[in-house]
C-alpha cells in the first residue's frame, strides 16, 4: 500500500480564457455563442488562399488588463509566431499564438489557503486564436466540423508549478475566474467553454526540488472536474512510482462520469511545433502612454472592496468577501449604500430578500427589477419603525417587485402594511390578549420569563404583524410588572 504521506503533488495549471471581444482575433466574424454551425466564418476564418489577417486591438488591452491586475511585467515589443500542427477544426493548419513571446511575463495571484495567504507564481499571458469544433455525437458514421470558434481570440494564463494539492488548483481557478469577471475580460463560462483548463501535475517525495515526470490532463470543463482530476492523478502517479514503474511524459484526458483519466498521446515539446514568426502579421510595439491608460480602466478588485468594506462600513469579513464575490452584486450593495447609511442592514438585504429572489428566479443582479435607491428607500422606512423587517422583507417586497415603479412608503401605505407604534392602538389590543391568557401572566410573574416572546407573537397575530415589536415589548414590560 503506498503511502501516500511521503510525496506532494506539484500541480501548474494552463488555463484558456475566450475573451469578450465582438469579433475575432484576426477578422471582424461574430463570436457570439450559440449561433448555427458554420454560420460565423469568412474565407479569413476558412483560410481561403490570400486572405490576411488584421489584428484585434481590444484583444491586446485585455491580454494587458488582466496583466497589470495580476503584477505581470507588459512586454512593449511584440509579434505572433505560427505553431503548426494537424488539428482537423484549424483550417489554417497551423495556430497564429505568442506563446515564444508573451505579452506578459511574470506576476502571480494570491490565494487563501487553510495556512493563510500564497501567492501562486505566472510564468506568462500570451494571445493566440481558438480552433474550431469537432462534434463526435452528430452524425453516426462521421465527425463533424464547426468552425464558428476557429479564430476566436483567447488568453493563455500559465502558472509556475507553485500548487500543492488539488484544493489549491480548486481555488487558483476560483478566484482567477473572479478576476477576469471582474476585468469583464472573459465571461468566466466553462460549460459554455469560455473558461478552459489543462493541468500539469507531477509527484515528488516530500522534501525533494527536483521535479517529477509530469502528465498533462487536457480540457477540463468544470473546476470541480479540474479537482478531482489532480486527487486521481496523484493517486495515480504514486502508485506507480511506489511500484517502480516508469512515469510516461502524456497527454491525458478526464472522464467525468467515472472520476478517472486516459492516456491520449505522448507529450510533444515545443519544438515539435516549429514555431517561427508569422510574415503576414507586422510586430507591434506597446508605448507607455497605452499601458498606463488601460492600467486606468482597471475596476476597484475584490481585494481593496473587502478592506473598505470591514474597515470603512465595519461589515463582518464574511460580508464583505460574500458581497464583492461578484462585480455586479458589489456594485450595486455600492449604490444602495449611497443612499443609506445602515450599512450592515444594506448587507442584510442583499445577503437575505434579494440574494434569495436571484437564486429562485435563477437571475443575475443586473436582471433585479428594484432600482438601488428603491432598495434604501425600503431600508429607511424599517430604521424609521415604520415597517418591521419581516413585512417589508416579505409582503411590501414581493408588491415593489411587481410593480418597481412605485414609491415604497406609498405601497405600504396603500396595503395598510404601516407599523402600529403609538400606544393608544397597541394597549387594547394587548389588554385583550392579556385578559385572555391570565393563566400564563400568572405563569410568568411566578418567574416564566419565557412567556413574554408568547405575549409579543399574540400580538402581531392580532395586529396581523402591523405592531411595532419594540413599542409592544415596552407595553408588555411595564404591564406584567403591577
Amino acid at each position: 500500500m503506498a503511502d501516500h504521506d511521503q510525496y506532494e503533488v506539484v500541480v501548474g495549471l494552463e488555463v484558456h480564457a475566450q475573451l469578450l471581444t465582438m469579433s475575432k482575433l484576426f477578422c471582424g466574424d461574430s463570436i457570439a455563442y450559440g449561433a448555427e454551425p458554420n454560420t460565423q466564418v469568412s474565407p479569413i476564418t476558412l483560410a481561403h488562399p490570400g486572405t490576411l489577417p488584421k489584428m484585434n486591438k481590444r484583444a491586446i488591452e485585455f491580454a494587458i488588463k488582466l496583466g497589470l491586475a495580476c503584477h505581470s511585467r507588459v512586454m512593449k515589443e511584440n509579434y505572433f509566431a505560427r505553431k503548426n500542427y494537424f488539428y482537423p477544426d484549424l483550417p489554417k493548419g497551423y495556430q497564429i499564438s505568442q506563446h515564444t513571446t508573451p505579452i506578459c511575463q511574470e506576476g502571480y495571484l494570491k490565494l487563501r489557503t487553510n495556512d493563510g495567504e500564497k501567492e501562486i507564481r505566472l510564468n506568462r499571458i500570451h494571445i493566440e486564436e481558438d480552433a474550431g469544433k469537432s462534434l463526435h455525437d452528430v452524425d453516426p458514421q462521421y465527425s463533424s466540423i464547426d468552425l464558428n470558434r476557429a479564430g476566436t481570440p483567447l488568453l493563455e494564463i500559465v502558472s509556475e508549478p507553485d500548487l500543492r494539492s488539488s484544493d489549491e488548483a480548486y481555488h487558483f481557478l476560483t478566484e482567477l475566474r473572479k478576476l477576469v469577471r471582474y476585468l469583464e475580460v472573459c465571461d468566466g463560462n466553462m460549460e459554455e467553454g469560455s473558461f478552459r483548463c489543462d493541468a500539469n501535475i507531477s509527484v515528488r517525495k516530500k522534501g525533494d526540488s527536483k521535479l517529477g515526470t509530469r502528465v498533462e490532463v487536457k480540457n477540463l470543463n468544470s473546476i470541480r472536474n479540474v479537482k478531482r482530476a489532480v486527487e486521481y492523478e496523484a493517486k495515480r502517479l504514486i502508485g506507480l512510482v511506489e511500484n517502480g514503474e516508469s512515469v510516461l511524459q502524456q497527454t491525458r484526458s478526464f472522464d467525468a462520469n467515472n472520476g478517472t483519466t486516459f492516456a491520449i498521446r505522448d507529450k510533444e515539446d515545443a519544438d515539435d511545433y516549429r514555431y517561427f514568426p508569422d510574415p503576414d502579421l507586422a510586430p507591434f510595439y506597446l508605448d507607455d502612454e497605452f499601458i498606463e491608460a488601460i492600467r486606468l480602466s482597471i475596476p476597484v478588485l475584490q481585494e481593496e472592496r473587502v478592506k473598505k468594506y470591514t474597515s470603512e462600513w465595519k461589515l463582518s469579513e464574511y460580508d464583505a468577501n460574500v458581497l464583492t464575490d461578484e462585480k455586479d452584486v458589489s456594485d450595486y450593495f455600492e449604490q444602495v449604500v449611497k443612499f443609506t447609511s445602515n450599512y450592515k442592514a444594506a448587507a442584510n438585504w442583499m445577503l437575505g430578500p434579494v440574494k434569495s429572489w436571484l437564486n429562485e428566479h435563477n437571475k443575475s443582479i443586473s436582471d433585479f427589477p428594484l432600482k438601488p435607491e428603491k432598495t434604501a428607500r425600503t431600508i429607511a422606512l424599517v430604521d424609521a419603525g415604520k415597517l418591521s423587517f419581516s413585512i417589508a422583507s416579505g409582503r411590501l417586497f414581493s408588491l415593489l417587485l411587481n410593480d418597481p415603479s412605485k414609491d415604497p412608503e406609498q405601497i405600504a401605505t396603500d396595503h395598510n402594511l404601516v407599523q402600529q407604534s403609538e400606544v393608544n392602538s397597541l394597549e387594547p389590543i394587548i389588554d385583550e390578549i392579556l385578559h385572555k391568557h391570565a393563566e400564563k401572566v400568572m405563569e410568568y410573574k411566578k418567574g416564566k420569563k419565557g412567556l413574554l416572546s408568547m405575549f409579543v407573537g399574540e400580538v402581531m397575530k392580532r395586529s396581523k404583524g402591523k405592531a411595532d415589536p419594540r413599542v409592544t415589548n415596552e407595553i408588555l414590560l411595564e404591564k406584567l410588572k403591577s
